[in-house]
């Protein structure tokens, strides 16, 4: 079952990442670890698919975003949640990571790019803000939250 899957591979991911700082080290650790192309980001990206298809991810949309969290703190990502979020040439709420986020784009149509990243993984420090933006095309950005700590700012 896809969604038995997708708890997997994230619960690898989580223990990979364990306690490391969240900075650029880790995400060229998680790009090196779990590279976009590879067996794993290949597996990640078709879950995603299947996971919105099945109605489990990115059952809910508002400003042309499709969202959702499968998956809780202190289940089956150890301290981190999971959201998925499906994002087309557009620009999402302002927040504040209050302990970081670290995620994968990964594409659907199009050449997309969040918030400037191409396809692979990113790391955002603690307190970091911004307004998540997809441009050049459409993707899935699956990102995992220390403790699902994240500040909507309404700016």
């Amino acid at each position: 079952m896809s969604v038995d899957a997708f708890n997997d591979l994230m619960s690898r991911v989580a223990a990979f990442i364990g306690d490391d700082p969240l900075d650029d080290a880790l995400a060229e650790k998680l790009n090196a670890a779990f590279p976009e192309g590879g067996e794993d980001f290949h597996m990640l990206a078709g879950l995603c698919e299947a996971g919105e298809s099945e109605g489990w991810l990115c059952a809910r949309e508002h400003g042309g975003i499709k969202f959702g969290r499968p998956i809780k703190p202190a289940t089956h990502a150890g301290k981190f949640s999971v959201d998925v979020v499906r994002m087309k040439d557009v620009k999402g709420p302002h927040h504040i990571h209050t302990t970081g986020e670290i995620g994968a784009i990964i594409p659907i149509d199009g050449d997309p790019k969040f918030d400037g990243f191409e396809a692979g993984w990113y790391v955002y420090a603690p307190r970091s803000d911004h307004h998540p933006t997809v441009t050049d095309g459409d993707a899935y950005v699956v990102y995992l939250l220390p403790e699902g700590a994240i500040e909507f700012t309404g700016r």
